[in-house]
């Protein structure tokens, strides 16, 4: 299975904030789970940062998570752009566009992690939380 990571759960897992569910930090600290994280997760919490509004720096994700061996962080590239789906804001389609790739186009099994009801609700991919 490979999981697709929003932003809210990489923030959350490494703050150890206790809005992680269980499910979601379990998938997380699994080495042998296959670990994406969208660009466009990097860029929000590159903004964020820059703003004050979170804790977490880009650095610490770099070092943190991007380093592991189980995860890799996925370009915005014309396959995804064609993905995006229209009912969702912006920031959220790019995340389920990313999965869709990675489920409809490279034929894997994915579920994105995360805690967006609007996701959850759209049925577009499968999610876990």
């Amino acid at each position: 299975m490979v999981y697709v990571a929003d932003t809210h759960a990489i923030i959350w897992f490494l703050d150890k904030d206790p809005r992680l569910s269980l499910a979601a930090k379990n998938t997380l600290v699994n080495p042998s789970t296959e670990l994406i994280v969208p660009t466009i997760v990097l860029a929000e919490i590159t903004h964020l940062y820059g703003r004050g509004r979170i804790s977490i720096s880009p650095a610490v994700v770099e070092q943190k998570i991007l380093k592991s061996a189980n995860c890799r962080a996925h370009s915005l590239d014309k396959e995804v752009v064609a993905m995006i789906p229209a009912s969702l804001d912006i920031h959220d389609a790019i995340i389920v566009a990313t999965a869709l790739v990675l489920r409809d186009l490279r034929q894997l099994p994915v579920t994105l992690i995360t805690k967006d009801g609007k996701i959850t609700q759209s049925g577009l991919i499968q999610t876990l939380w």
